[in-house]
């Protein structure tokens, strides 16, 4: 084979791809699919890929990285955030139908069975289940999609179940209605960086750690107290990336772009070098090609923001039992999200005490960009409520109600 044979041939800009009627029933002909797994990029849980993870997402709690404190922890180790399998790879990920039209995650809708703890392997079955075509004020015709995924084990028990969904966007439509533009970087006065710096580094002393919290002492309207996560950087964008084990180089980048043409360009600010699509992610020249204007974030990165809000505020002896977060505006770089939640339900079913706790990503200018719900599993004082405890009785768990 000649080294012309052997070049990868592409444009200089993101593919235009368009959502057609070919397009939508060629998707919806996959529902039912099982696909390819992502990656898996870490597949092994390990003392390490917790703590590398952790790293990623800026969670703190001494449970997930320390190693000591977990053998002192009623779990008698640490165990994992309970996102960690985004990992294995994100659910919903735009990376089935419509080549060369834009995707952005979109939501997951996790629940959770089991904690995972080092020497676990994650494995996962994903399938398609749904794609429906919508209108949208930033780029005119939209289209969902949605997944659903089982995470395993090693000894194949179910240690959660997610949904997950991404919207795909035609570029071309997304840049020319220009509903993002206008909006800069946010430029904050030093008593607002004080501010949110000084809450960022008080975080560890507000984590509940192994301080009970029981179901008779949480009350209807009560208040979780918030975290940031901010100003976004080019710094926390990378550290996610390493988080969750990925990045693909030099040749490895040039086997997918030949399998994948419609997800890859030749960049002329990297030399014509080839890009991943979602670039975007680092570079506000490649979001700005897609309606967004600047660099933005991750939103499988949000998701596990907002659980780390509820796994600060529960403590050691609770049990995260669903969490779902809906990606609703963009997070640029410049912005600062403070993750918040209220106490709307308490309740007891099949014999558990539960409370449902509406959260919220907010940012610097009050909007919210990532509402959702969890729910949670307390210890209760009543000994008619079963104990929560980390065993087989999860598989049996509360089923999702949507």
């Amino acid at each position: 084979m000649s080294t012309e044979e052997k070049q990868v041939t592409m444009d200089t800009r993101p593919p235009e791809g368009r959502i057609t009627d070919e397009a939508m029933a060629a998707a919806k002909a996959m529902i039912g699919t099982y696909l390819r797994p992502e990656g898996p990029f870490i597949q092994d849980v390990s003392i390490d890929s917790i703590r590398t993870y952790c790293n990623g997402i800026g969670d703190l709690n001494p449970l997930f990285r320390d190693l000591e404190y977990g053998r002192r922890s009623r779990h008698a180790a640490i165990v994992s955030h309970p996102t960690q399998p985004m990992a294995y790879g994100y659910i919903g990920r735009t990376r089935w139908g419509f080549p060369g039209v834009h995707g952005f995650f979109a939501g997951n809708d996790w629940e959770f069975f089991r904690n995972w703890r080092v020497g676990d392997r994650i494995n996962c079955l994903e399938r398609v289940v749904g794609v429906e075509q919508k209108e949208s004020k930033f780029s005119g015709k939209l289209v969902i999609q949605y997944t659903e995924a089982l995470f395993l084990n090693q000894h194949d028990e179910l240690m959660s179940r997610v949904l997950g969904w991404c919207t795909r966007h035609e570029r071309r439509s997304s840049r020319e209605k220009g509903k993002h533009e206008g909006v800069k970087t946010y430029q904050y006065t030093n008593e607002e960086l004080e501010k949110i710096e000084a809450h960022e580094l008080d975080e560890p002393k507000r984590i509940r750690g192994g301080k009970i919290r029981y179901f008779q002492d949480v009350k209807v309207g009560e208040e979780l107290d918030p975290i940031a996560r901010g100003p976004l950087t080019a710094m926390d964008l990378k550290g996610f990336n390493v988080g969750v084990g990925r990045g693909l180089t030099h040749g490895l980048v040039l086997q997918n772009a030949q399998r994948h043409p419609g997800h890859y360009f030749r960049n002329p600010e990297a030399g014509g070098g080839i890009e991943y699509t979602g670039i975007g992610h680092q570079r506000s020249s490649t979001a700005q090609q897609v309606g967004v204007p600047a660099a933005y974030d991750y939103g499988p990165g949000r998701t596990s923001w907002l659980t780390t809000l509820v796994t600060n505020w529960m403590g050691d002896a609770a049990f995260l039992k669903r969490l779902r977060g809906e990606m609703r505006r963009f997070n640029i770089v410049g912005d600062t999200t403070w993750c918040k939640g209220k106490i709307a339900r308490k309740y007891e079913k099949d014999g558990y005490a539960l409370v449902d706790i509406d959260i919220w990503a907010e940012n610097q200018r009050g909007e919210v960009t990532a509402p959702g719900i969890a729910t949670v599993m307390l210890p209760s004082k009543d000994l008619s409520h079963r104990p929560v405890v980390d065993g087989a009785g999860f598989e049996l768990g509360l089923p999702l109600v949507r």
